[in-house]
């Protein structure tokens, strides 16, 4: 994640989403992954590309979980069980710090897509 965040103050993203945007969406993506879709198992692989240039930053998160539909996750802060709830909170927060979040099946496995335009 420290490359990403790196390429993305080189390419000229405002210190805000180099430090608080990319890391935090990352690693949520990246959590969602490894405990929802490969269900914490040591052997599953879960892959990281990551492209950044002058307009945006794109990173896919790759499982090999069955996947989900990111549309039909909408629990947002005024839930009534959102501060009991020790998860669900990853979909909300990479909507809100990214321009755009994309789920895919895929023939085997799950991409999560995370774009972000330079501000």
């Amino acid at each position: 994640m420290e490359d990403i965040v790196a390429l993305c103050a080189a390419a000229g993203f405002s210190p805000r989403q180099c430090r608080l945007n990319v890391p935090v969406a990352i690693t949520e993506a990246l959590a969602n992954a490894i405990l929802q879709g490969n269900r914490n198992v040591v052997s599953r692989t879960v892959v990281v590309l990551a492209v950044v240039n002058s307009e945006r930053m794109v990173v896919d998160v790759t499982d090999e979980g069955q996947g989900f539909d990111v549309t039909v996750e909408q629990r947002t802060p005024d839930d009534p069980d959102w501060l009991e709830r020790e998860d669900g909170r990853g979909i909300f927060l990479m909507r809100q710090l990214m321009d755009e979040v994309v789920s895919e099946c895929l023939e085997a496995g799950h991409l999560l897509r995370l774009i972000l335009h330079k501000a």
